[in-house]
Formats: structure tokens, C-alpha cells, sequence
């Protein structure tokens, strides 16, 4: 049941809003209208732990088993409320009522699923069915899985959709991201990934930044993440999503983590900009 008259705003992602399973709406900062979401991690359940991270009771774990027909019949009830019924006059804001994309993002890492090629191609048979062939399907992901061949797969059909991914890269040390993302990895091995799934897909780099215990991003630590996204390869990037925190964590770190000015945040856009004219990377920035 959606909430009478309740509107849809840019600090409130709640999975809940529309008491589906698979399928919620938000209005998207970063998009700039309308994202209609799919959550295939209900269980929220994630392979990584990210300090920043709003979902509550976040564990560790895979996507669990996902009812291909109901997530189906979800996405195309609700597609045919947003263009026929009633929902962006009495949800979403007048400026914003544009059905910017279909986003597999939600409670954890959505290629976690074994299933995510099939999904893939039901989305966007749903989305085609609709009339809404030249709205973007995107996938943001932390990128962790994209060496598995069934994503692979899945990752080449949306390119063939017209969609593109939003590859999660926070840091460019093997500290910063054990204490940003909550893991283990090499970060040469990440941006190997990034360059695999740039390979696949129209790419663009998602990163989150923020003061920590006070700190602003050293330019050290920026350094070292551009090191990374230039041994990825810039120029086979689309660009670099650059944003803060506008929505509180819902992690123990949250006591770490302070929002950046625009000012702060736009600086930080400015490094990256220097570093990657040469190669004309694009750089959008979301408070």
C-alpha cells in the first residue's frame, strides 16, 4: 500500500514505500527524477560493508532466491502507474516527475544473484513492453562480481539495451578500502575490473567522499585513487559520479563520517579534473 499523498524525496530511499518486494521508486540526486528501483537483496544481505551504507540490519551474504514472475509483474504494474495513473502527481515533486531510469541497485550487490542475466533480460522486456525503450537501465555495483561469467553475460545485455553500469571505486589503497568498504582486496585487482566491465558496458565510476573523524580526502588519497582509475583506463570510462553523504549511514561507522560543503565537494572535483583533462573525463558532481 503506498502512503497517501506521501512524497518522494531525495534523503528518503525507503525500500518500503511502495510495499513491493522487488520493486521501489525514489527520486535520484544523482538521475534527477524519477529511479525506479529493483532490489534483489530483500534480505539485506551484501559481500561488502560499506561505512556509508543506509540499509539497516546490513549482513553479510548473496541475493537469495528471487521470484523471476512476481518481480516481473511488479515492475510492469508499477511502470503503468507511474505513465497512466496517479503516483508522480501525488508522490513526486513537480520538477522532478520524469522517469529518469530503471536502476538495480537496493539493499546489496544485485550480481550476486545467480539469476542476474535472466533478470536482466526481463526488465528490459518489461521496460520495451511499456513504452519506455529510451529510458536507461542501469546496474550500480560494486563491480566485486563482474569477472563471473553470467555477469559478463548480462553485462553485454545491457549494453544492447542501451543501459550502463555505475561502478562503485571509493579509494585507491588497499587501507582505505578496508576502512570505506569493509574489505579485502587489492585495489590494482579492482580497477582491473573496472577496465573488464568498462570493456562490456558504457561504465561510469561512482565514488562517495566525505570527511572521516574530521578529515577531509587527503590529496595523497585522491592521488592514489586517480592511479587506479588510470590503470582502468580513462579514457574507456563515461566519466566519474562523484557524491557525498545526503543520507545518513546505517552502519556503526556512521560515527565516523561528515557530509562535505559543496565547496569541499566541488575541490575534490577539481583534482579529478586536472588529472584526467588530458583524457577528457567527465566529472558530475551531487552534494
Amino acid at each position: 500500500m503506498i502512503p497517501s499523498r506521501q512524497m518522494l524525496t531525495v534523503t528518503d530511499h525507503n525500500r518500503n514505500f511502495s510495499a513491493m518486494t522487488y520493486v521501489y521508486p525514489v527520486v535520484s540526486r544523482r538521475a534527477g527524477g524519477v529511479s525506479v528501483g529493483i532490489n534483489l537483496n530483500p534480505n539485506n544481505a551484501c559481500n561488502w560493508h560499506c561505512a556509508y551504507c543506509q540499509v539497516p540490519g546490513l549482513v553479510r551474504g548473496a541475493a537469495p532466491e528471487i521470484d523471476g514472475a512476481k518481480l516481473e509483474a511488479e515492475l510492469r504494474g508499477f511502470l503503468d502507474e507511474l505513465i497512466h495513473g496517479s503516483f508522480m502527481q501525488d508522490h513526486v515533486p513537480l520538477e522532478v516527475r520524469v522517469i529518469r531510469d530503471i536502476a538495480f541497485s537496493g539493499n546489496g550487490e544485485p550480481t550476486g544473484s545467480k539469476d542476474f542475466d535472466e533478470i536482466v533480460g526481463r526488465v528490459i522486456a518489461v521496460r520495451d513492453a511499456a513504452g519506455l525503450a529510451g529510458v536507461p537501465i542501469r546496474l550500480i555495483t560494486n563491480g566485486s562480481l563482474v569477472d563471473r561469467p553470467y555477469v559478463q553475460t548480462a553485462l553485454r545485455h545491457l549494453a544492447q539495451a542501451g543501459g550502463e553500469v555505475w561502478f562503485k571505486f571509493d579509494a585507491g589503497t588497499a587501507a582505505d578500502i578496508a576502512r570505506i568498504n569493509g574489505i579485502d582486496v587489492d585495489p590494482q585487482t579492482h580497477a582491473r575490473r573496472l577496465a573488464l566491465c568498462a570493456s562490456l558496458c558504457p561504465t561510469w565510476v561512482q565514488t562517495c567522499v566525505f570527511r572521516w573523524d574530521g578529515a577531509l580526502p587527503s590529496r595523497e588519497q585522491v592521488d592514489a585513487y586517480l592511479d587506479m582509475l588510470e590503470m582502468a583506463g580513462i579514457a574507456a570510462l563515461k566519466g566519474v559520479l562523484l557524491y557525498g553523504v545526503a543520507r545518513p549511514s546505517m552502519q556503526p561507522e556512521a560515527a565516523h563520517l561528515r557530509q562535505l560543503t559543496p565547496d569541499e565537494l566541488e575541490d575534490i572535483a577539481r583534482q579529478i579534473r586536472q588529472r584526467g583533462a588530458s583524457q577528457g573525463l567527465d566529472v558530475s558532481v551531487s552534494p
